[in-house]
């Protein structure tokens, strides 16, 4: 069965309330045959990223850069994954009090780096999420799912 791992540093309710829409989205009932896996950035363990087959990345932007949470998975992670999880695919959502560029643009840095292949444009929220952002979570969650559902 294909898996989906979601990694994600939510400590702010309003990065919680996106990953809890990115998980509904990947867990709806029109999608079948994927297993969702969520894990913190700073315990996920490298073997859950072997054994995933697409990722959804979350993360606040923090003075204008990602999580010192997910840059120590992508530290640990990195060197351990990269040959053997190319060309798979990934989502991202980040969400900001003023600036959100300089974490995608972090976060797409380094995931080019490890080849993986961006399923969809990033999900960026500015302040507190309102309704269209949430969907947009959704989205990225369902989209991603059900991409390896075809693969």
């Amino acid at each position: 069965m294909p898996r989906l791992l979601i990694v994600h540093h939510t400590p702010s309710p309003s990065t919680a309330s996106l990953l809890e829409a990115v998980v509904d989205g990947a867990t709806d009932d029109a999608i079948e045959g994927v297993e969702v896996v969520t894990r913190p950035a700073l315990t996920c363990p490298d073997v859950d990223v072997l054994e995933a087959d697409a990722y959804v990345l979350g993360t606040p932007a923090n003075i204008g850069y990602m999580s010192g949470a997910l840059k120590h998975f992508f530290d640990r992670v990195y060197y351990p994954c990269l040959h053997t999880t190319q060309r798979r695919p990934y989502g991202l959502f980040v969400h900001g009090n003023e600036d959100t560029e300089g974490a995608v643009r972090a976060v797409s840095a380094i995931a080019k780096g490890l080849g993986w292949e961006p399923a969809r444009a990033p999900v960026t929220v500015l302040g507190s999420p309102e309704r269209a952002d949430l969907e947009a979570c959704w989205e990225l969650g369902a989209t991603v799912a059900a991409g390896l559902t075809i693969r």
